[in-house]
Formats: C-alpha cells, structure tokens, sequence
C-alpha cells in the first residue's frame, strides 16, 4: 500500500475516534451541574443505587433551599448562584469521603452517605446549611429543609424508596416552618 491509501484508510478512524472522544466529554458534563459541580440527578441516582445495594447503613438526605425565590427575587440570579454554589460546597463538605452529593435540579439537593457514624450528623448539616452567604457585600440569610432515611428503616432498601421516604420527612419539616430537621 502507498502512503496516499494508508492516509486515506487512516482518516475515518480518526474522525470516529475524535467523536468518540467528543461524545464521552459531553456525556461527562451531562452528569455535573455545570453552576455547582455536583452529579446531575442522573449521575447521581446511578451511584446512589449502588450505595444503596452494598452499605446496609446508607443514609439518604434531602435538602431543599427555604424562600430561595425570594433570594433571586430581591438580590437577582447571581446571589441565588452564590447561595446555590455555597449549599452545594457545604453539602460535599458534610458528605466527606463517604458520600456522594447532587443537585437535583433548582433548589434542591441529595445525598447518601454510606455510613452515618462518619459525618458530622444532620444537626451539623443543618446547622451549615443554615449559615448565612455573603454576596456582594450583602449578607444574605439562608435555611433549608432536611428530610432523610435511613436504609435500615425500609423494608425493600431501594433507592426510589428511601428518596420517597427522605421527601416525606422534608415535606413534613417544611410544614413546621424553616429551620427544622426531620
């Protein structure tokens, strides 16, 4: 073969594997929210079933932003974007190592650690996820609801259950005003 045959024969295998290449970076993207960096619910949810299926102590959180509409409303998007990113930075910081963080999408956020004992507990969640953001010069005050399950509390430990189970507990904190934990 000449070098002409070789070069020509070579051409559609390196467009293939430069798309290849280019579809795996942008599937990798679908699976981080691009403002926080944290798993997409996608990203996330295929983690969290394995979690679920290996650590008989999994933890499941929720957490959802209290009034954050009224952050965006009054200081505009950024502010919500710094409130945002700053939930995001302390629910990896309470994760640690032995969990796995996300944004679900809006305001609302999950986790699952694989053994409670080695977080801080919710209190500490709570507590962080309740501290003010400063923006621009403006402290803005935040909290959230915290809803959980625990794996060893379902009678099937699936991942659709204890998600079910952890809104619950945050819905029935929302109906107790904010600053609460369930």
């Amino acid at each position: 073969m000449d070098t002409q045959t070789i070069a020509a024969a070579g051409l559609p295998a390196l467009g293939w594997a430069l798309h290849g290449g280019l579809l795996w970076r942008r599937l990798a993207t679908a699976r981080r929210d691009p403002l926080t960096g944290l798993h997409t619910r996608a990203g996330w949810t295929t983690r969290a079933d394995h979690v679920m299926s290996k650590h008989p102590g999994a933890l499941v959180v929720l957490v959802d932003l209290d009034d954050f509409k009224t952050i965006n409303d009054t200081h505009g998007h950024a502010a919500g974007d710094t409130v945002l990113t700053a939930t995001a930075a302390r629910l990896t910081t309470w994760c640690g190592r032995h969990g796995i963080a996300a944004r679900l999408g809006g305001d609302e956020f999950a986790a699952i650690v694989t053994d409670p004992a080695r977080t801080p507990g919710l209190a500490a969640l709570r507590a962080a996820l309740d501290e003010p953001v400063t923006h621009r010069g403006h402290v803005l005050r935040v909290s959230a609801s915290v809803g959980h399950c625990h794996r060893n509390d379902l009678p099937v430990p699936v991942l659709t259950d204890a998600l079910s189970a952890a809104d619950a507990s945050m819905y029935a904190v929302k109906g107790h005003g904010r600053r609460n934990t369930r």
